[in-house]
């Protein structure tokens, strides 16, 4: 079928408007990179802006020899990949019984979890929650309250209503029983939303901060989030680096230093999104869709 001509004009505004938000968006990143690579009087002089001038590895250098980056990094890591798991295995157990039509109830629960979604409990209450519990300076109080995100689980709910009743009913023919029927039928045939929800839970578990900043007190225990933004507004990890190795940190500036931080702790995102994302429009419009 071969469109109008209206339709044609409309592609082509789509793309070019698409096309600059993408520029947009890339613009920024590409300075922070050009400012970690760039060299001290570069720097200063003003003339970094989309590419870097005189290239140096300098400020990556010292800030993995200066900064407690690694272990921030490995938290991080940690965080993300446990948080990752526990969730993903909650919002499974929530969304298959609410998928199937002859569970009692589903209605009047998926009602009381939407709830939710307007009316929380707020912070004070939530923070009395994890201290009583004993979470504080622990990261089960950055894995408990955010175990289960209602609209992840909607859409997990969604997907799973989608799944021909036929296939669930021939399982239960040759004798599966409901374990085995999510574990052989359902979560087989739900890789893109699983791989869609994983990306959500993952970037938010990678991106804590306030949640990081309220539990944990343990600089030990502090995130690549927490790091990156106490560099950028304190001057104190600057200082530090000034006084490990004179002659180095002489050839780097404390805008080198951040933009290296923050290319770390964007890096990880960036490589992993390409990885998910042909999962990433059929999980959420396939999630989406009733019928």
């Amino acid at each position: 079928m071969r469109s109008t001509r209206g339709e044609r004009t409309f592609y082509l505004f789509n793309y070019v408007l698409l096309t600059l938000a993408g520029i947009l968006c890339l613009l920024p990143l590409l300075h922070l990179a050009s400012l970690s690579l760039s060299g001290k009087n570069a720097v200063l002089s003003g003339f970094v802006s989309l590419w870097p001038r005189d290239v140096t590895f300098e400020s990556y250098k010292l800030l993995f020899e200066g900064t407690p980056i690694l272990r921030a990094f490995g938290n991080s890591v940690l965080i993300t990949v446990v948080g990752v798991a526990l969730s993903m295995i909650v919002t499974i157990c929530a969304a298959y019984p609410l998928a199937r039509r002859e569970f009692y109830g589903r209605r009047w629960i998926s009602l009381a979890i939407v709830f939710t979604m307007l009316f929380t409990g707020g912070l004070i209450p939530t923070y009395l929650v994890v201290s009583s519990l004993g979470l504080v300076n622990t990261y089960g109080a950055l894995w408990l309250p955010a175990l289960v995100s209602t609209y992840n689980m909607m859409i997990m709910r969604s997907f799973f209503e989608n799944i021909p009743e036929e296939l669930v009913e021939a399982a239960r023919i040759d004798g599966s029983g409901e374990w085995r029927l999510l574990l052989r039928i359902v979560l087989p045939l739900s890789l893109p939303v699983l791989a869609t929800i994983g990306l959500f839970y993952g970037v938010y578990y990678w991106n804590s901060f306030f949640n990081v900043m309220i539990y944990v007190n343990s600089p030990e225990k502090l995130n690549l989030t927490v790091l990156i933004q106490q560099m950028v507004r304190s001057q104190s990890v600057l200082q530090e680096i000034n006084a490990m190795d004179t002659q180095q940190a002489n050839n780097i500036t404390p805008e080198g230093i951040k933009s290296a931080g923050i290319m770390v702790m964007i890096i990880p995102m960036l490589i992993v999104y390409p990885l998910l994302q042909r999962y990433f429009v059929k999980g959420v419009t396939i999630g989406a869709i009733k019928g």
